[in-house]
């Protein structure tokens, strides 16, 4: 640490860096930033930097309102697009009380306390996601709605076009922040598209996609154009999803591997998989977390609207994707509900738990499905055995509320909070008179 501290101290200098951002998230998930003179660096890794902890959404309660922000020196990176004599740098910060005990509703802590469980079980955590976004022509909502930047779909190149630029943009910005882009494409939609990160331990990735979604809206700014993550702007397009494949190392040994194993997949990784199917619904209000997010899961595109696994099944809520011959390090399971709105820290700690839950109390996985599960009946996915996930934030937020996994992993103040939090929204949501209430009653009533 102290290695790290000093190499900070020392760009800082030699950059002639003139702001440092301090990072941290809210337990809703929004970005917050305070900066500081270099020269307060050093102080702010002493001592931390103080704030009112009641003001963030959240975090502290009105009579504990005082908390510290202390930046982590291993995520100091220079901000690309802060040129000029103004050279900007941000650090990501783990947030304490003074007595500095970590705060219980820091979402960083939440994913730190997860990722500490799985090493006391010998395991480390690693994840990689596929990120979709909107590119839109501005932020305007016309007659039609929202207009994209284009009328390209899957995979499809175009020359000079916006979003190919865009996407160029985007993965050198994310480059030289130290965040490594496997792939970049068009996806389904008009003005969709998808950049996927490589992999990386689950902390270091939630604190990627932190980052990831503020250089997509800086690089959308600078484009003259504007990036959304909302799961569904568009009723009849595809939604934004956040497909994350993940694995359990022992070391350097992955434990979902297994030569002789169904799928190459162990005994460890089937019950992982059961744990996410037995959990998924009682955690869906934080990977899907707002009203719109049920609109991408039961609005087709792909989106997992039922609890089952399958191989090569994209209609399933988890997927063992196609090993790697002689790569037994490429195996892994992707869990295809959570979406790019979602805090990353809670819903990775979240579906860690979940995962541990089916090894610790070994879950037995069910049998797989080859069908596609919307053309199914009803009555067919009963016989089944496949339950639907929850099909509005009302019904996600009744599942939460009963889930002794979610109260444990997420502590007792970020529990609550979500809870509240998800409540209003809902009840907000409710009460609305919608365009298409107005356009089917008004006139026939």
């Amino acid at each position: 640490m102290d290695k790290q501290r000093d190499f900070v101290l020392r760009t800082i200098e030699e950059r002639n860096v003139r702001f440092v951002r301090l990072w941290f998230t809210d337990v809703a998930g929004t970005l917050k930033s305070v900066a500081i003179a270099p020269a307060e660096v050093e102080g702010a890794f002493a001592e931390g930097i103080g704030f009112d902890g009641s003001a963030i959404e959240g975090l502290a309660r009105s009579y504990e309102a005082d908390m510290l922000a202390h930046p982590d020196p291993a995520t100091f990176q220079i901000l690309p697009w802060r040129g000029g004599d103004d050279v900007t740098a941000r650090m990501f910060c783990d947030i304490t009380t003074p007595d500095a005990v970590p705060a219980s509703a820091d979402p960083r802590n939440v994913l730190r306390r997860a990722l500490a469980k799985a090493a006391s079980m010998g395991f480390s955590f690693y994840t990689h996601p596929e990120i979709e976004f909107y590119l839109l022509k501005s932020s305007q909502i016309g007659p039609e709605g929202p207009i994209p930047v284009d009328k390209a779909g899957y995979f499809d190149n175009v020359p000079g076009g916006t979003a190919h630029d865009f996407r160029m943009r985007a993965v050198n910005m994310l480059e030289q922040l130290g965040i490594s882009v496997e792939f970049s494409h068009h996806e389904g939609g008009p003005g969709q598209n998808e950049i996927d990160l490589r992999y990386a331990d689950a902390l270091t990735t939630a604190d990627n996609i932190m980052t990831f979604r503020t250089v997509i809206k800086e690089v959308a700014i600078e484009q003259g154009v504007y990036a959304t993550f909302m799961p569904k702007p568009f009723t009849e397009h595809p939604g934004s999803g956040m497909h994350t494949h993940m694995s359990l190392f022992e070391g350097d040994t992955n434990a979902f591997f297994d030569a002789s194993g169904e799928y190459h997949l162990s005994k460890t990784g089937r019950s992982f998989i059961a744990g996410l199917l037995k959990h998924a619904p009682e955690i869906t209000a934080v990977t899907n977390q707002y009203v719109n997010s049920y609109k991408r899961l039961w609005g087709g595109g792909e989106a997992p609207s039922f609890v089952c696994w399958g191989h090569n099944n994209r209609s399933a809520l988890v997927r063992v994707p196609l090993y790697k011959p002689n790569k037994s390090q490429s195996s892994r399971v992707e869990y295809r509900a959570i979406d790019s709105a979602a805090n990353p820290y809670l819903s990775y700690a979240l579906i860690l738990a979940a995962g541990l839950k089916g090894i610790e109390e070994g879950y037995e996985l069910p049998a797989e499905t080859e069908d596609n599960v919307w053309n199914l009946t009803d009555s067919e996915r009963r016989a089944m055995g496949i339950q639907p996930l929850p099909t509005s934030l009302d019904h996600a937020i009744r599942k939460l509320e009963e889930s002794e996994l979610a109260a444990e992993t997420l502590g007792e103040q970020v529990f609550s909070y979500v809870l509240a939090n998800k409540r209003a929204e809902w009840s907000d949501y409710r009460a609305q008179v919608t365009p298409y209430e107005l356009k089917t009653n008004l006139e026939t009533l």
